[in-house]
């Protein structure tokens, strides 16, 4: 028994010697056949070129991915040796199946699978409606729908327009290094079939500090335009180079990089580009511009053919015109429903004349549907998210029920164009839930006891008369109560914030979030303690699955539960992207 401890205590330790070395793309990958992808090995120590053996089911890698690696002796950090490194940019693999990558160099070893997918030969829908709300949670659905439609003695009053798009999937939103996420991971995945971590886009994130050498793997847009002669569209009430619209095009390991992001928008030109985020076309001398360069990018697309607009009258001057179309209402974030159509606040008062995510969409998709080929178009109700980080969530509600309307808009095109796969889904979620009502009208004067549970709730009070869609007014006497289940210290009012977005934590003396102390004095407003770090100003996404919801051809590839990166297998299937289909 003493011979064989010792014996599993020397293996153990041998086996605790042996380094393991990195691969890109990461164990379990599903990469579209023929999709070029970067290649990298990372090893944690310096090793020797003439070392290191790298074979892909048993052949030399060179044989088998076509190209020699290009040898890195020591990849640095600040001076720091982080270790030798290999690396082959735009491989790609032209025969579906398993691949094993086995990799070793001195006492260094690594093994992989890659699934490599085929698609028909035949697209299955000549045209894909992509349509996410950011940060879109099942509370955010069903306060929209009270919202919108009300509620009498239990049932709803009438349905969105998404409870009519047949769910089919719930989805997996968690990155390559957490179990936590953001918008680029999960756009990423979505439009590369490939997770990354948290803050990528379209690369998987290596360990050297330039965030734009990172192995690339294919966007959407990429693969449309290597395989089709489709149009592509990008519709956001963000900036164009957030991280959701920049996840259609772009290859960073920062989502930051959003000057880098524009350029890399040029480079694939969709044929429709709505949204905000003009700081980051202007050169650097001018007023507001956010580049460091002097490079005009409003000027070169319009060298490149493109019709700008810049307001909403702009955008409905053109509304039915051919051509390519870039469209920038506001140098950050569009305004937001509430603040834009009704209360005026934010920044409407210096950009009165936005779109809104229904007008850019019906813009778009007129526009896209005179190619004969067909499009992809990817629409997004970007500020639910951006609303529902510092708890307010009248105004996520609100964008909750204009992103609805764009579905709207999407399901009539669709009556007239079937060859149109719609699908309609979040990219993560956020920690929030419906727990009853506030009723002003109960006695007394600490609004907590105002809150009304279970029986106690009742029903909203919401009108809408003239059938916008949106209620009348927000600041109702019987209104919905959403609360989240994270977040920093602030001050819960209990009310609507009429003022503006709501900004529930300040930074103090040392560098801490605290609550508010703007909200503290508003009557019957009450502290709340928060429950994520004081280095956080906002609450945070959380980890549930999301929902999709697809309808039209090629909707029966989702079922059951998906990661956000098998979606990508199947919008490829149905366009049919492993096939070249236009010369």
């Amino acid at each position: 028994m003493r011979k064989l401890f010792a014996t599993l205590i020397i293996s153990t330790a041998l086996a605790g010697a042996a380094q393991a070395a990195t691969v890109y793309p990461l164990d379990r990958a599903t990469i579209l056949a023929g999709s070029p992808f970067d290649f990298k090995v990372e090893f944690s120590s310096v090793v020797k070129p003439e070392d290191i053996k790298v074979t892909v089911n048993g052949q030399d890698y060179k044989g088998a991915l076509g190209k020699e690696a290009q040898f890195v002796a020591e990849e640095k950090n600040k001076d720091k040796v982080l270790g030798s490194s290999i690396i082959l940019r735009g491989v790609t693999i032209a025969n579906a199946g398993d691949y094993k990558v086995e990799v070793t160099a001195g006492s260094e070893t690594k093994s992989v699978t890659w699934n490599v997918y085929g698609t028909g030969t035949a697209p299955k829908a000549k045209n894909i409606i992509f349509l996410l709300g950011d940060g879109l949670s099942v509370a955010h659905r069903t306060a929209a729908r009270i919202m919108s439609k009300g509620m009498t003695e239990g049932k709803a009053n009438g349905r969105l327009n998404m409870d009519d798009v047949p769910p089919t999937a719930f989805i997996g939103t968690s990155a390559t290094n957490a179990v936590s996420t953001d918008s680029a991971n999960t756009m990423s995945a979505y439009m590369t079939g490939h997770k990354t971590a948290v803050n990528a886009i379209g690369v998987y994130a290596d360990r050297t500090p330039d965030s734009l050498d990172d192995p690339k793997v294919e966007t959407m847009a990429e693969a449309v335009r290597r395989q089709t002669k489709k149009s592509i569209g990008i519709v956001v009430t963000a900036e164009v180079e957030d991280a959701t619209p920049a996840a259609v095009v772009s290859h960073t390991r920062n989502r930051g990089d959003k000057a880098e992001i524009v350029g890399m928008l040029y480079d694939i030109k969709p044929e429709v580009l709505l949204g905000g985020g003009s700081a980051y076309f202007l050169g650097k001398e001018v007023a507001g511009s956010k580049r460091k360069d002097n490079q005009d990018y409003i000027k070169l697309f319009q060298e490149a053919g493109y019709k700008l607009a810049t307001s909403k009258d702009e955008l409905a001057a053109d509304a039915n015109a051919d051509g390519k179309l870039l469209g920038l209402f506001h140098t950050g974030n569009m305004d937001v429903t509430l603040d834009r159509e009704f209360l005026k606040k934010g920044t409407v008062a210096k950009y009165p004349n936005q779109p809104g995510l229904v007008d850019m969409t019906k813009v778009a998709l007129d526009r896209l549907s005179k190619n004969p080929e067909g499009f992809f178009l990817m629409v997004e109700g970007s500020s639910i998210d951006k609303m529902s980080h510092p708890l307010d969530w009248d105004r996520a509600v609100f964008e909750t029920i204009e992103f609805d309307q764009a579905i709207g808009v999407a399901r009539e095109f669709q009556k007239t164009h079937p060859d149109t796969l719609i699908v309609v889904t979040g990219d993560h979620t956020h920690g929030v839930s419906i727990i009853g009502t506030v009723d002003d009208d109960k006695p007394g004067t600490e609004m907590r006891e105002k809150v009304g549970t279970y029986a106690d709730a009742g029903f909203p009070n919401y009108k809408d008369e003239n059938g916008d869609g949106f209620p009348d007014n927000v600041d109702v006497s019987r209104r919905l109560f959403l609360s989240a289940n994270n977040g920093p210290d602030h001050y819960e009012t209990f009310r609507p914030k009429l003022d503006g977005p709501f900004v529930p934590a300040v930074q103090n003396e040392k560098k801490e979030y605290v609550a508010n102390e703007q909200y503290k004095d508003v009557p019957g407003a009450v502290f709340v303690q928060g429950n994520i770090p004081k280095s956080g100003d906002s609450g945070v996404h959380a980890v549930d699955d999301v929902v999709l919801q697809s309808v039209g051809p090629g909707s029966d590839g989702f079922r059951g539960y998906m990661e956000q990166s098998d979606v990508y297998k199947v919008l490829a299937d149905t366009f049919a992207l492993g096939v070249k289909q236009a010369n």
